[in-house]
């Protein structure tokens, strides 16, 4: 099974699987997208039975991505996401795996590939669990820095490039970049208000338990 892989000791794999399914709790994660710089980040609280397949559109959302394109989570080496055999090897496409069930403890460490064209990762760190909150919904964006990068932008490299063009008016590509970009792109504007409005808006149309499609 899945959460057999997930979890190679059966002490951890028992006292995740408990945690994970006996007592909902929220898990504080920092998502770090990994050789950007300067850094983009997302610290969130998020409710330990969410599903993989739903953190990933939380993740589009806090990312300002569109979901366009394949994309895989990483944990104890077991990757978990829509990828087909062309692009990674030995995916699971099981959509029942809780967050719960591959990171519980603080410091536990779970991968986020998205366009392997592009080759997106992010690096998310449980930093903390605790106790839901009466009043609040989850998940919530803390706080973050610096928007996402655009889709199809060409990955670390095509990032860099687009952010020396859309900087300088002089470059001989500035133009190109402002119009491809929508004429109002700012690398260092992130709203984790706007973020968690998202997130609102997403639960309304897909609720915690009902299954992607």
């Amino acid at each position: 099974a899945l959460r057999d892989l997930l979890a190679p000791e059966p002490s951890l794999r028992e006292r995740r699987l408990h945690r994970g399914r006996t007592r909902l709790s929220i898990l504080q994660l920092k998502c770090t997208l990994k050789r950007v710089k300067p850094p983009i980040w997302r610290r969130l609280l998020v409710r330990s039975d969410t599903r993989l397949d739903q953190l990933h559109h939380i993740l589009q959302l806090v990312m300002g991505w569109s979901d366009s394109h394949l994309y895989e989570f990483v944990a104890n080496g077991v990757a978990v996401g829509n990828a087909d055999e062309d692009w990674s090897d030995d995916v699971e496409h099981e959509l029942d795996v809780n967050l719960a069930d591959v990171v519980s403890v603080a410091g536990d460490r779970l991968l986020y590939r998205y366009d392997f064209g592009d080759g997106w990762e992010c690096d998310l760190v449980l930093e903390d669990v605790l106790d839901p909150q009466p009043g609040f919904e989850y998940p919530l964006c803390v706080t973050g820095r610096r928007a996402g990068p655009p889709e199809d932008v060409g990955g670390v490299w095509g990032y860099a490039q687009f952010l020396a063009a859309l900087a300088d008016p002089t470059h001989p590509d500035h133009k190109q970049q402002v119009h491809w970009a929508g004429g109002d792109f700012d690398p260092e504007q992130f709203d984790p208000d706007r973020a968690t409005a998202l997130f609102r808006q997403f639960l309304h149309d897909r609720p915690l338990g009902e299954a992607s499609r």
